[in-house]
C-alpha cells in the first residue's frame, strides 16, 4: 500500500509500505494492506511505518488526521521530524 505523510510546508514520506501505526485520540492503531476506508482524528505521538516485515522507520508528529481509500494512507499534520 502506498503511505504519503504530509505538513503544510513539505512532503515528510512517500512510498510502498507493509502497514503504518499511528497514535489515535483513542489510542494507537495500524494499518495494513486492503484496510477498509477510514478517516481519523491523530494527536501528537509517533508514527511507526512499517516498510517491511522488518525494516522500520519513525516520525514524532503532531496532531493532524489520517485517510486511508483504496489502498492508499494519507497522513496530513501540523508537523512531523523523522526519529532514528
Amino acid at each position: 500500500m502506498n503511505l504519503e505523510i504530509l505538513t503544510p510546508e513539505k512532503k515528510i514520506y512517500s512510498g510502498e509500505v507493509y502497514g503504518v501505526q499511528m497514535p489515535g485520540i483513542s489510542g494507537s492503531f495500524e494499518v495494513l494492506e486492503k484496510h477498509a476506508p477510514l478517516v481519523s482524528a491523530l494527536k501528537a505521538g509517533r508514527v511507526k511505518v512499517l516498510k517491511d516485515k522488518t525494516h522500520t522507520s519513525s516520525f514524532d508528529i503532531q496532531g493532524g488526521f489520517v485517510e486511508v481509500l483504496n489502498n492508499k494512507v494519507t497522513v496530513l499534520v501540523e508537523g512531523a521530524v523523522a526519529v532514528d
